[in-house]
C-alpha cells in the first residue's frame, strides 16, 4: 500500500485521538485511502468500554466498507423481532420491514476493528493521551510532545480534550434517566418457555419507573440494559439491587442473579452534546466528541462510525483538507442532528414504551448507506 494521496501526490498524515469505534473506523478508512495514520489511546491497551451494541443497516454498511462485515456477522445475532412490553404484557412486535440490524458485544466489534487497523498498518500508540490540539494541524500529548499532521481527528469521547482545548462552542445536558449496561450469560434454559431469541424492551411505570432492554448477542452472551431515573437510589445502584429488579421482572431472575454478581457495573446518565461546528481548520470531531446522543434509537455508535467513514470518503474526493472537512460537515450534519433530536425526544418522553415507535422518521439514520450515499429500505 502506498501512503500517497491519489489526487495531490503528497504523502498525507493523520493523527487521531481516541481508539474507540469512531477512531478505529476513521483510521482504517484513511489508511485504505493512502494516508499514514497514528492512533492514540490513553489507556494501557485497546479495549471496549460498555457491554453490548446494536448495529443497523448504516453501521453494517460501514463494516462492509472497511472489509470486516463477515467477521462482524460471525459472533453476533439478529433477533426475529423487536418486541415491546408494557407492564409485562406485549404491546408491539417490530421487524423494520426487513431493514438489517445486528446485536453483539462491544468487545466483539471493537476487537474486530482493532485487528483490522493493525492489519492495515495503522500505527497504534497506547498510553498516549492527547491533551490538546491546534487547528493548524497539531496535537499535544500528556508527555509534552507535539505531533504535526495534515489532519487531526478528535474521537476522544464526550469529555473530548481535543474539542475543549480548541474552544468549540457547545451545549451539553444530561437526562433524568440513566442505564446500567451489562453482559451476562443467556441462561436460556433457566428462563424457560418464551421467545428468548427476541429483543424484548420491557417497561414498567408502577410502582416505580424501571425498564430492561433484553438483547441476545449470540448463543452465549446477553446484553442487559437496566434503566431507572437517577433519583431512584435502588434502581440506579451498582452493583445492582437484585431484589428491586426481580420484584419488577421476576421472569428474568436467572439472568438478574448473574447481573448482581458484576461488581464493575456502572450507572451512566444519558448525555447529549451539541456543537456549533464540528470542524476548525484541519481538525475534525467525530462521535461523542461532536454529537453525543441519548440511546433511544441505538444510533450513537452507528452515527459516529458513519461520520468517520464518510470523512475518509470526502478527503479522498477533495484534496484540500480544510475544504473537505467543511464539505463533510455540510453533508453529514443534518442527518446526524435529526437523529440526535429524535433520540432526545424519545428519551425525554419515554416514547419507546408505547411500542411501534420505529417509524420512518426514527429509522432515517439507520436506513442510510454511507458507502453509496443513498437511503435504503
Amino acid at each position: 500500500m502506498t501512503n500517497v494521496n491519489k489526487r495531490s501526490g503528497k504523502t498525507m498524515h493523520a493523527e487521531i485521538a481516541g481508539a474507540g469505534f469512531a477512531g478505529l473506523v476513521a483510521a482504517v478508512a484513511l489508511r485504505q485511502r493512502g494516508w499514514s495514520v497514528r492512533l492514540h489511546e490513553k489507556g494501557p491497551e485497546l479495549r471496549a468500554f460498555g457491554a453490548g451494541i446494536y448495529l443497523w443497516h448504516n453501521g453494517l454498511r460501514v463494516m462492509e466498507g472497511v472489509g470486516v462485515l463477515e467477521d462482524i456477522l460471525n459472533g453476533s445475532h439478529t433477533p426475529p423481532t423487536y418486541e415491546t412490553w408494557l407492564h409485562n404484557k406485549s404491546v408491539s412486535r417490530e421487524t423494520f420491514n426487513g431493514l438489517p440490524w445486528r446485536i453483539m458485544t462491544r468487545q466483539h466489534l471493537h476487537q474486530t476493528l482493532a485487528n483490522k487497523a493493525r492489519a492495515e498498518g495503522v500505527e497504534v500508540v497506547i498510553d498516549s493521551e492527547v491533551v490538546g490540539a491546534d487547528p493548524s494541524g497539531e496535537i499535544r500529548l500528556a508527555s509534552g510532545e507535539v505531533k504535526k499532521a495534515d489532519l487531526v481527528i478528535g474521537a476522544d469521547g464526550v469529555g473530548s480534550k481535543v474539542r475543549d482545548s480548541i474552544g468549540f462552542e457547545q451545549d451539553r445536558w444530561t437526562s433524568v434517566d440513566g442505564l446500567i449496561r451489562l453482559i451476562v450469560p443467556r441462561k436460556k434454559r433457566e428462563l424457560g418457555h418464551g421467545e428468548w431469541d427476541n429483543t424484548i424492551d420491557m417497561w414498567n411505570f408502577w410502582p416505580r419507573v424501571q425498564r430492561i432492554l433484553y438483547s441476545p448477542c449470540n448463543d452465549d452472551d446477553l446484553y442487559l440494559g437496566l434503566m431507572a431515573p437517577a433519583s431512584d437510589p435502588n434502581g440506579s445502584r451498582v452493583p445492582i439491587h437484585l431484589e428491586c429488579w426481580v420484584e419488577m421482572f421476576p421472569f428474568l431472575e436467572p439472568v438478574l442473579i448473574e447481573a448482581a454478581k458484576l461488581k464493575t457495573a456502572r450507572y451512566d446518565r444519558y448525555e447529549t452534546t451539541k456543537l456549533d461546528e464540528w470542524t476548525r481548520g484541519k481538525v475534525a470531531l467525530v462521535g461523542d466528541a461532536a454529537h453525543a446522543m441519548c440511546p433511544s434509537l441505538a444510533q450513537g455508535a452507528g452515527c459516529a462510525m458513519v461520520n468517520a467513514y464518510s470523512l475518509a470518503m470526502e478527503l479522498e474526493e477533495i484534496p484540500d483538507v480544510e475544504e473537505a472537512l467543511r464539505s463533510w460537515e455540510k453533508r453529514m450534519r443534518p442527518l446526524t442532528d435529526r437523529c440526535q433530536a429524535v433520540s432526545g425526544e424519545y428519551t425525554a418522553n419515554r416514547s419507546l414504551s408505547k411500542g411501534n415507535q420505529f417509524t420512518s422518521r426514527a429509522l432515517e439514520a439507520a436506513r442510510y448507506d454511507p458507502t453509496r450515499r443513498v437511503f435504503s429500505w
